[in-house]
């Protein structure tokens, strides 16, 4: 199971990378869960990141304008992310995310086919009137995604676990993996949620809050002793 971290400047990304996490996952938390951080902080991470560690961009939580987000997928790609990570908030039904990320694919491989691209919905879609998380594998296969991802769109101290239970979880893990796709969870994940992940087969799992000074994604910073801290209790699974 790899750990992304998600920094959301250039002394967060270093603490990410000293402590050793699997993927950068550049952000800007003040623009929503999955919100879009500026094409140079993305390019700035990339150079400080090592070639064998992987960088990924998140469009935002993004409205139903597939022109607009594969614009912006485009603009993640040139800024240097390995992975571009699509929130489908604005898209309220399976066919408008489909048709979403089936733009973006086409942006991204067209460019670059080693690029992965990720589909990402939300566990808590009925709070904002999201595509339901049980629509997301399907469309991540449809569209020639690489990734079915779940995370939380609001983030008032619940968790992922609060809106779907271990079983719930584990069949998506199984969907996703049915269509030969990875899958990734995240949503306010804490420390002791990563066994119980790691069990059901994820394959990447993200986290802000449990890698910041305090666990909290606002007002702390990433820290690399934290990462380093999750890192290993990874590791220990295997």
């Amino acid at each position: 199971m790899l750990l992304l971290i998600s920094p959301i400047n250039n002394e967060e990304a270093l603490e990410s990378i000293e402590g050793g996490a699997d993927i950068v996952d550049v952000k800007n938390p003040k623009e929503g869960s999955l919100g879009a951080n500026f094409p140079w902080v993305i390019r700035e991470i990339r150079e400080m990141t090592p070639d064998d560690m992987l960088v990924s961009a998140t469009l935002g939580d993004v409205p139903y304008k597939p022109g607009t987000v594969s614009l912006a997928a485009m603009g993640a790609l040139t800024s240097g992310a390995d992975y571009i990570k699509v929130g489908l908030y604005g898209t309220s039904n399976y066919e408008e995310a489909l048709e979403v990320m089936t733009n973006v694919v086409k942006t991204v491989k067209d460019n670059n086919p080693d690029a992965v691209v990720v589909a990402s919905g939300y566990a808590d879609a009925h709070r904002v009137g999201a595509v339901t998380p049980w629509d997301i594998p399907k469309v991540a296969k449809e569209s020639g995604s690489d990734l079915a991802m779940l995370d939380t769109a609001v983030k008032d101290g619940k968790t992922l676990f609060d809106y779907l239970d271990i079983n719930e979880l584990e069949k998506f893990v199984n969907e996703t993996h049915s269509y030969g796709l990875k899958s990734a969870l995240a949503g306010s994940v804490k420390k002791e949620q990563l066994k119980p992940l790691y069990d059901i087969g994820c394959d990447v799992v993200g986290v802000r809050g449990a890698a910041c000074t305090g666990g909290d994604r606002n007002t702390g910073k990433i820290s690399r002793v934290a990462v380093a801290e999750l890192k290993n209790l990874v590791k220990s699974f295997d």
